[in-house]
This record gives structure tokens, C-alpha cells and sequence, in this order.
């Protein structure tokens, strides 16, 4: 029998864009099943000092009806060890703006040792949820 490979990736998801597509169908590409979780609005709060502009139910409703997410989350901290504990994936999925951050090196390091790895992907470069609020800020003036 065939292991299923269990994948996972988090995010914001704010103003969903191509890059998050992008992330997703890579992601539900190199698994079986795939979780997905959302950062609420006091996370995301912590360390970018500004709210998501899509309410929080909203942005899991977004993503739970894209067809390449099996299972929707909150991701209630950024510990990825602790998601690692509470899901059990197999590969977590990265943008690759985030490689060579030392988080996300020793992230890498602990799921190893636990015969869990990282997968990064190319970040969309051309868009982003920070970029499109600058955008929609700008608009306004």
C-alpha cells in the first residue's frame, strides 16, 4: 500500500493573488493531501504591525475552496515544530524567500530528525498582498 505523503504550508493569504495559487498548486503537487493553515489577525499583528485587510474567516474560506487544499487550519503561533507535533506532515512547503533564515534553517534541522523535510518554491515576485496594499493606499491620495 501506497504511503500518502502529507504536506503543509501557512500563510496570511490577504488580498489571495496568483503567488498564493502559485504556492498551493505547487504544494498539493508534490503531495497527497494538504493542509493549509491561516494566520489570524493578532498573529499576523505581532510581527508585521499591520491587520490583514480580509477578515480572517473570510481568507479560510477562500482557501478551503481552492482545489488544491484538503484541509484548512489556524495557524495560532509560528512555531512550525509545534505544527509539525499537531499534524504530522511529511514535507512542509516554503516560499523561497524565507530560505536562509536562520528560523526556518533550524526548522529544517528538527523536521529532518524526524524524517520530515522543506520545500521551497519560487516566490511570485511580480505580486504580493504588501504590494497590492501599497497599491490600493496610493489610490487613494
Amino acid at each position: 500500500m501506497k504511503k500518502i505523503i502529507k504536506g503543509y504550508t501557512a500563510g496570511v493569504f490577504d488580498m489571495f493573488h496568483v503567488g498564493h495559487l502559485n504556492i498551493l498548486k505547487q504544494a498539493k503537487a508534490n503531495c497527497d493531501y494538504l493542509i493549509v493553515a491561516v494566520s489570524p489577525d493578532d498573529l499576523v499583528f505581532s510581527y508585521k504591525q499591520k491587520k490583514p485587510i480580509i477578515p480572517l474567516e473570510d481568507r479560510m474560506a477562500i482557501i478551503e475552496a481552492i482545489k488544491y487544499v484538503d484541509e484548512v487550519v489556524v495557524q495560532h503561533d509560528r512555531n512550525k515544530i509545534n505544527a509539525f507535533k499537531k499534524y504530522n506532515f511529511d514535507i512542509m512547503f516554503v516560499g523561497d524567500d524565507w530560505k536562509g533564515n536562520p528560523m526556518f534553517m533550524e526548522v529544517e534541522r528538527e523536521l529532518n530528525s524526524h524524517g520530515s523535510k522543506i520545500q521551497f518554491f519560487s516566490y511570485t515576485k511580480k505580486v504580493s498582498s504588501t504590494g497590492l496594499r501599497s497599491i490600493l493606499l496610493d489610490d487613494k491620495k
